[in-house]
């Protein structure tokens, strides 16, 4: 099974170094939704403090397959 790598960039780098095996591109988009929601949760009220930030998905051979890039506005 083909593993997988979430690396996150909220303006220091945190790549993913363990991974996660998934069965294909349905269940990476999955995980990228899910880990985005898990990294909200536990941001809290700090999100609104960063502009954007970014969860870029690579593949064992170190490709892009997926990114998602998630950013805050309060009107003013």
């Amino acid at each position: 099974m083909p593993r997988y790598f979430f690396h996150v960039d909220d303006g220091s780098e945190q790549p993913d170094t363990e991974g996660a095996e998934l069965a294909g591109m349905g269940q990476v988009r999955s995980e990228a939704v899910r880990l985005t929601g898990e990294i909200l949760r536990d941001m809290g009220g700090r999100f609104w403090n960063h502009a954007e930030w970014t969860l870029t998905v690579t593949d064992q051979t170190g490709a892009k397959v997926l990114g998602l890039r998630v950013s805050a506005n309060e009107p003013g």
